[in-house]
């Protein structure tokens, strides 16, 4: 038998759930069991827990007949569960460095029945809130009971800071009931009837504070479910056990607080039910007060008590409206000062912004933008050419920079950024199409799809996962970005690692379109006939091997900084290969886009060429280190080799979704010299290559079809 089966209900967390299975499966202490319960999670979860079961005997998942609910799946996992003790840890959640063995060394000093552990608070915006374990458990005994030391049960009343004998939860029949706040009818009778409790004053458990998806941030009438789990809470923990005055007062002021906490969260009982659940609130009061009384809290929690206790609701809303007076009058005071010097400084472009956002939405115009504006390109500009053939009744116009809008395509409709027309646009469009955000003032208005279409899969961390990986981060505004991503209707991604990557990274409320990218429909369709007229078009001559070098931005080194010298590979790789060098967009002068190259050379600088595809086409191999430009160009299934001499740095300072070195898609070189052999000796193109290449495609390229743009039209559009 294990020491521990930790049972992880999942629904729902594709973004956070390899963190959490890697946190337990990581650790030095091996004697537990995950049993994950899928519960018929609609998203990839159920995909990721059949992986990590098929590479580690200590998952076993078990899928639940139907979507059962956060209670009822774990006690499907409770029956499955053959350890010791059972651990309900919940799965965006994660787990400390050394949490596992510090639980079972505490478990078996002290054969408590019930073991609370510590935890922290991560917030979705990096922030993390400390101290929580010595606070709450810093003074407890080392064996007790509820009777014994009554403030455990000011202890935050979850499951997860809890492990449990798992024959004392069978002896006793204790399970999880269904609906929200199912913690509180399951904590306080097992608290109530454990004979021997210890506590852990150490953080185990990193508590995902997250931005969306939590039932404590999900406004509506299901709150009222509060009220029968406490009832039956004071039922079962009377009927197991016989608390005396001071435990009774002390469960009772728990309870008041915990409604009171409900009601007072702006994000939870809508505001017509707020005076109906306050009235239930009495209730409760009148009805469980014990009648030994109890300790009432000290300053305003204390008067919001007794306001209970008369169940007068305007009275309460009276001090409620006092409290948030007081507390926010010099704040309010600074924001208005702030605001007003900022409307001062604003420039007539976005007042006349600000004057069109009350003019009715264009439903015929859909603007469009890629790559803070630089042209037309990427994702936007398939979707746009897609939508010209499928939705003509829209008008397409697009958004370009000043520096950017000489090279605008013959026959587009544009404007320039900063104008009173791209201000015009801006406000009154009825779709917005972009492969980044627009800019922060932009007003998400109702009545308008936002399209997010991204620009690449990621290899490299994104959004909220850069907050570990901070040497990498260049916008250290995450509320900001969290902000922009808000007003996403539709996240365009190519597979399932994307999607996975995206929930991670942008907790938002947006629709997924897992489609494959609309900028990758041209490669899948493309013909030798097409490759012939592009390279034609670049002036390479017909027998040469051409060798596209893209490498990716490198945050922490100087502009201008290559690793690897292109000179040197060009005379290595010989005459009759041509070496198209295009540099990472950051690096591109703004004069240089729309530039097609000469041909003529070894070196051609390609940086400047503004369809990207064109280069995929014309190219025999592809060379690149971290870019995304390797899924894209996997898509024609040629060769790719990956230099990667700065690996580990990279990994570590950027952070990184999969292990590149084990998951390449071709040959790779960490050095120059292995380099100039895998092309020397054709090894970039042999079988293992190829076998390589083949299982990056599966893994990432299944999607692209060419009839990605059509999927997003379609549904966007077309609806």
């Amino acid at each position: 038998m294990k020491l521990l089966s930790i049972v992880v209900p999942v629904y729902k967390v594709q973004g956070y759930l390899r963190q959490c299975l890697d946190s337990m499966l990581s650790q030095s202490f091996t004697d537990f069991e995950i049993v994950a319960v899928d519960d018929r999670s609609p998203d990839h979860s159920g995909a990721i827990l059949a992986e990590y079961a098929e590479r580690d005997p200590r998952v076993r998942v078990v899928t639940a007949p139907e979507n059962l609910g956060l209670g009822r799946a774990r006690n499907l996992g409770l029956e499955h569960a053959t350890g010791e003790y059972v651990w309900f840890v919940d799965s965006d959640d994660w787990l400390s460095t050394g949490a596992l063995a510090a639980v079972a060394a505490r478990l078996r000093a002290t054969a408590a029945d019930v073991l609370i552990v510590g935890w922290d608070r991560v917030h979705w915006d990096g922030r993390v809130q400390t101290g929580s374990a010595k606070k709450a458990l810093g003074a407890a005994p080392k064996v007790f009971s509820v009777e014994q030391w009554p403030p455990v049960l000011d202890v935050l009343h979850v499951a997860w800071n809890k492990v449990v004998r798992r024959e004392f939860l069978l002896r006793l029949g204790f399970v999880f009931e269904a609906g929200w706040y199912e913690d509180v009818s399951f904590t306080f009778p097992v608290l109530l009837a454990a004979p021997r409790i210890s506590t852990l004053p150490r953080t185990c458990v990193h508590y995902r504070q997250r931005r969306t998806g939590a039932i404590t941030r999900t406004k509506g009438d299901r709150h009222f479910e509060v009220f029968d789990h406490w009832e039956h809470a004071l039922a079962l923990g009377n009927k197991y056990a016989s608390p005396g005055d001071e435990v009774r007062g002390l469960l009772f002021r728990r309870m008041i607080w915990h409604f009171l906490r409900v009601l007072r969260h702006d994000a939870r009982v809508p505001r017509e039910s707020r005076s109906r659940f306050f009235r239930r609130m009495h209730e409760m009061y009148r009805t469980y007060l014990p009648p030994a009384g109890y300790p009432l809290p000290a300053g305003g929690e204390g008067a919001r008590h007794k306001l209970v206790a008369r169940g007068s609701y305007p009275l309460f809303v009276l001090f409620e409206t006092a409290v948030k007076t007081a507390r926010g009058g010099l704040r309010t005071a600074r924001r208005a000062a702030g605001y007003v010097r900022r409307r001062g400084q604003q420039a007539a472009g976005h007042l006349y912004y600000r004057a069109q956002l009350r003019m009715p939405v264009d439903q015929s115009l859909a603007l469009f933008g890629a790559y803070w504006f630089r042209g037309v390109s990427c994702n936007p500009a398939a979707i746009a050419a897609k939508a010209a053939e499928l939705a003509p009744h829209l008008r397409t116009v697009w958004v370009v920079s000043p520096a950017r809008a000489a090279a605008m395509p013959p026959g587009s409709d544009y404007v320039i950024a900063g104008t009173l027309r791209y201000y015009k646009a801006l406000a009154r469009a009825r779709y917005l199409v972009n492969n980044v955000n627009w800019p922060r003032r932009t007003v998400k208005r109702r009545g308008t799809t936002h399209v997010m279409t991204h620009h690449g899969t990621p290899l490299k961390m994104m959004g909220m996962d850069q907050l570990d990986h901070p040497a990498g981060v260049t916008d250290r505004d995450f509320a900001g970005q969290m902000r922009r991503a808000d007003r996403w209707d539709f996240s365009i991604t190519a597979n399932a690692h994307t999607t996975i990557a995206w929930d991670s990274a942008y907790p938002c409320d947006y629709e997924t379109l897992e489609v494959g990218y609309p900028r990758n429909d041209r490669l899948a369709r493309a013909t030798p006939a097409e490759t012939a007229a592009v390279r034609e078009r670049l002036g390479i001559a017909p027998g040469k091997r051409v060798v596209l070098y893209m490498p990716t931005h490198r945050e922490w080194l100087p502009r201008g900084r290559q690793v690897l010298e292109v000179e040197q590979l060009a005379g290595a790789l010989g005459p009759d290969t041509v070496l198209l060098v295009r540099e990472h967009y950051f690096h591109v002068p703004a004069e240089a886009s729309g530039q097609t190259p000469s041909g003529g050379g070894r070196i051609v600088d390609v940086s400047g060429h503004p369809v990207v595809e064109d280069l995929y086409l014309a190219a025999d191999v592809l060379l690149t280190d971290y870019s995304s430009a390797m899924f894209d160009y996997a898509v024609l299934d040629r060769p790719v080799v990956v230099f990667a001499p700065d690996w580990p740095v990279y990994r570590e300072l950027r952070g990184t979704y999969f292990d590149l070195m084990a998951e390449p898609p071709g040959a790779v070189a960490t050095d120059y010299r292995a380099l100039v052999d895998l092309f020397r000796s054709g090894a970039y193109q042999d079988d293992r290559a190829a076998a390589a290449r083949a299982a990056f495609r599966a893994r990432f390229c299944y999607l692209d079809d060419g009839n990605a743009a059509e999927r997003v039209v379609r549904r966007v559009f077309l609806d």
